[in-house]
């Protein structure tokens, strides 16, 4: 969550030089070729060994690469597109943790407790604190951006059903790797229609120029620690911990957001940004705590 916390920083900077399917085809097929020398190399790594799919198992890998990097990115967008405020569309994009427990509940029969709904209620709240306090701009704008950016949380937490579905035997990186090579065939004809070859010529003519290197350096970092560090390291914890308790992690990546935001360009935190983020941890803290067995 600490890597991906900066990664809306960086797809920001990326988006002043290179348009959006640009950066996802520039972001997503070097992470899949890196993926592929590292699978190769590491072939006895539990965790790094690149594997083959059997057939039977080929239509979650379909959904889990269809959900998310595809349907994710391609929702988030419209959202951000439809709503008036980028401040509302992150809230409602940083909602994940509270449909967990209800995908977990129904498609994996997962055990979903007191202490992680509760836990899960107080982090949320803390994001909402987080992300609306100083904002001046509340206005909704088309309310089909609301139901935009739910159908977007639902697809990424889909994926993560789908990453406790796959069988164990397969590797993280295994997972990894054939989701995000899957939704190259749904990105890559996206790209064709509406940017095309056209963006790399312009690349190709800009690229001496210090914003575009400096767009680039962002899209490597997406690559390399964004693309495929930190969903490896997900998608293992996912497997040991379940789907409610790791997509609650994914409420403290607004306030590392912040953080960074107030160390590296001195952004004010006011305090009720500070309450905010108290609360985001407190509530994982509570999400995660263990209830007693009245048997024991």
């Amino acid at each position: 969550m600490v890597i991906w916390s900066v990664s809306g920083i960086a797809i920001k900077n990326a988006l002043l030089v290179l348009p959006p399917f640009t950066m996802i085809i520039l972001r997503f097929v070097p992470s899949v070729l890196l993926m592929l020398v590292i699978g190769l190399i590491c072939r006895k790594s539990t965790l790094f060994a690149l594997q083959k799919i059997e057939l039977r198992d080929l239509p979650l890998f379909i959904i889990a690469g269809f959900c998310q990097p595809f349907l994710y990115y391609m929702l988030e967008t419209f959202t951000y597109d439809a709503l008036n405020s980028p401040t509302i569309a992150e809230t409602l994009l940083s909602t994940s943790p509270l449909l967990s427990p209800l995908f977990a509940a129904v498609l994996l029969r997962e055990r979903v407790t007191r202490n992680n709904i509760l836990g899960i209620i107080v982090s949320t709240l803390g994001v909402f604190i987080l992300t609306l306090v100083g904002s001046n701009n509340y206005s909704i704008g088309n309310y089909w951006g609301i139901l935009l950016a739910f159908a977007a949380v639902s697809a990424a937490v889909i994926d993560s059903v789908m990453m406790r579905k796959v069988p164990a035997k397969y590797t993280s990186l295994t997972f990894i790797f054939y989701a995000q090579l899957i939704s190259l065939f749904f990105f890559v004809p996206i790209w064709l229609w509406k940017e095309g070859p056209e963006a790399i010529i312009l690349l190709k003519d800009t690229i001496y120029n210090q914003e575009t290197q400096i767009a680039l350096g962002c899209v490597a970092y997406l690559t390399v620690f964004a693309s495929v560090v930190a969903f490896i390291l997900f998608c293992a914890a996912l497997r040991q911990v379940g789907v409610t308790k790791a997509n609650a992690f994914n409420n403290i990546r607004p306030a590392f957001t912040a953080l960074w935001m107030l160390i590296f360009f001195g952004e004010h935190l006011p305090t009720g940004k500070w309450m905010g983020i108290i609360l985001i941890i407190f509530g994982l803290f509570v999400c995660q705590k263990q209830e007693k067995n009245k048997n024991n």
